[in-house]
């Protein structure tokens, strides 16, 4: 169960990719400056990384000490909705901060990842086998030639217990 940690070291790649990507597009047009919107936009992404890092962390730290389902949910949901955000900043921002597709579509999958995990997590858990009076008595689950009876019984045809053969 060491998915989450991984998805939430997976925003690191779009960090890359936006810091790679300010610094392309400054090498690409020499002697022009990149606009000072476009550079303070893609600052805004930092806090959106740390967020779901954060909350990454906490899922980590949640399954080492073995929250209960619930508490897990939550802390997953949490980090979902974090790492959403991050992806769709990368890829409304693409233009702007210079994002690879690569870094987008990595994005989006380890967030496609990430809600698998949530429906896993947050869908109610099996519920516990209700104890019937055969399991009170210690009855056998199916009847089998050995745990019948020949001579006389129901099961008894005119070839013997067809359970036997």
């Amino acid at each position: 169960m060491r998915l989450p940690v991984t998805m939430a070291l997976g925003i690191a790649v779009g960090v890359s990719a936006v810091g790679m990507g300010t610094h392309a597009a400054s090498a690409q047009m020499p002697g022009m400056m990149q606009p000072a919107p476009a550079q303070s936009v893609c600052d805004n992404f930092l806090p959106l990384r740390d967020d779901a890092q954060k909350k990454g962390a906490a899922i980590a730290a949640a399954e080492k000490r073995h929250a209960d389902r619930q508490e897990l949910c939550k802390i997953v949901t949490a980090f979902s909705a974090a790492e959403e955000k991050a992806a769709l900043f990368l890829e409304k921002n693409k233009g702007w901060c210079g994002v690879p597709d690569q870094a987008i579509t990595g994005a989006k999958e380890m967030h496609a990842k990430t809600v698998h995990f949530r429906e896993m997590v947050c869908a109610s858990a099996p519920q516990p086998h209700v104890p019937t009076l055969s399991d009170a008595m210690g009855a056998p689950a199916l009847d089998t030639g050995k745990n019948t009876k020949t001579g006389g019984g129901t099961f008894d045809t005119l070839t013997g217990n067809p359970l036997a053969k």
